[in-house]
């Protein structure tokens, strides 16, 4: 039966810390302390009990996981085993089901809960007015699609594309991510199926307005610009910026003027959408007074010579068009935070076969970074830069290379080992490039193989009777 105590819950976080530190080592085990980890178990009401695969023993391997460049189940369980070879202690199997199970058991909960706790707390801790815009917290809202396994339970909950035919392509997940623009961490994410009603990123964000706090500032692009998500957020005293949709037309000779392409407009409320409640429509104004502001492109090399830019940040005083601007173009942080999240970690093709274990490797994948954003603070703050001027990709291969000395250290020599690592981290920045351009195009041609156009099994048929023909 399972069973708990005090002491035994606390000896085995304490003990599953000290593993940490051989797979992601002394910066995870000082962010995800004994103390978090617990109320995360508590809440999920997890059970313990006397087995290897322990809830955090299984959680630190499964982050050790996404974080290797192969990330599969069989290195993950050979590089716990050859820990506990070096650390004197008995070696376990080099069998992966015991491990597989365990990741069945850890709750979804729990590693969705740590991936917020982190999230939130680093953008808490960017409170130099440096690491913010004009003293106000932005988040960063976009989205993106994630392909897994072509497995029948995974088909079910995340259909994919009617454009591909069955057998042939695989299914398919929206997610919706909110960033610190700050210090980068991931803060919330929605996900959704790709097709469907209300699965659009706009959907999908409306489901994460509960996340946004009074004065912070959203920043998204043109598909977000809408009457009443714009409404809704006002309600929560949250201001919005972003591209004008390309279905809304505007006319600078109207409204009241506040400079050369400034002005303010007002907006009517449209009918109520089918998505929407009688209740709420009811309570958004008819009206809303916004700020459309005209961003004209002059760098050779970009694909758009203006922008139009609508904000609910009316003051021109306090919030000039210049700096809206800027803010503007901070918008591609999202596409960067995303590509290392998809690129660097992997996370743009999953490896699970069932849709719970897909979101669990979706929330490991987002813990782990929030965890990488954590060391990349820690340098910027000690070396007086923005978190964002050093390199994603540089701080894992840091990370990786640094952490497998950690088991062999003392506390106080591990203390030393991670303020060089935290230097070396500083050293590689991000490159100043701000009016870089480059085409979109590959010079590496790929392998001269045609494409899957029908089911495996056909495919493996059509083969046999050309052999036996």
């Amino acid at each position: 039966m399972p069973h708990r105590t005090q002491g035994r819950v606390f000896r085995q976080i304490n003990v599953a810390q000290q593993r940490l530190a051989a797979k992601g080592g002394l910066p995870f085990s000082q962010l995800l302390d004994a103390q978090v980890v617990r109320k995360a178990l508590d809440d999920a009401g997890v059970s313990f009990r006397d087995r290897l695969y322990t809830p955090c023993v299984t959680l630190w391997i499964f982050l050790s996981q996404v974080l290797d460049p192969i990330q599969c189940c069989l290195q993950a369980v050979l590089r716990f085993l050859a820990y506990q070879l070096a650390r004197g202690s008995e070696p376990c199997s080099s069998e992966t089901g015991a491990y597989c199970q365990a990741r069945q058991r850890l709750p979804e909960s729990v590693v969705k809960q740590l991936m917020q706790l982190t999230g939130r707390q680093l953008h808490a801790r960017a409170m130099p007015d440096a690491w913010r815009w004009n003293g106000r917290a932005v988040k960063l809202a976009d989205g993106t699609t994630i392909s897994m396994p072509d497995t029948s339970a995974n088909q079910e909950a995340y259909p994919q594309p009617s454009s591909q035919k069955p057998g042939v392509g695989f299914p398919l997940a929206r997610l919706v991510v909110l960033f610190s623009l700050a210090v980068g961490t991931v803060l919330e994410v929605a996900i959704g199926q790709y097709k469907g009603k209300q699965t659009g990123e706009v959907s999908l964000l409306r489901t994460l307005h509960d996340s946004m706090e009074p004065d912070d500032i959203l920043l998204g692009d043109r598909i977000f610009c809408t009457f009443f998500d714009m409404a809704l957020l006002q309600e929560r005293r949250v201001d919005v910026v972003a591209r004008l949709h390309q279905q809304r037309r505007v006319d600078f000779r109207r409204g009241r003027r506040l400079g050369r392409d400034d002005h303010l407009v007002v907006w009517t409320k449209p009918r109520r959408p089918d998505w929407m409640d009688e209740e709420t429509y009811q309570r958004l104004p008819d009206e809303i007074t916004v700020r459309e502001v005209r961003v004209r492109v002059t760098i050779p090399g970009f694909r758009s010579e203006t922008i139009i830019v609508v904000t609910t940040l009316l003051d021109a005083e306090i919030y000039p068009a210049r700096d809206l601007a800027q803010l503007y173009r901070a918008r591609w942080q999202a596409e960067l935070d995303l590509r290392s999240l998809k690129q660097v970690l992997q996370m743009d093709v999953l490896r699970c076969e069932t849709p719970e274990m897909v979101r669990k490797e979706i929330w490991v994948h987002l813990l782990a970074y929030n965890l990488i954003r954590k060391v990349m603070a820690d340098a910027a703050q000690k070396h007086g830069i923005l978190p964002r001027e050093i390199s994603f990709k540089t701080a894992l291969e840091s990370l990786l290379a640094f952490t497998p000395y950690l088991a062999m250290m003392s506390p106080t020599q591990a203390e030393i080992y991670y303020a060089h690592l935290l230097d070396a981290l500083a050293r590689h920045r991000v490159g100043d490039r701000p009016d870089r351009y480059e085409p979109r195009l590959k010079k590496r041609r790929p392998k001269a193989y045609g494409y899957l156009k029908e089911p495996r099994v056909a495919a493996r048929n059509h083969c046999r009777k050309r052999r036996r023909g």
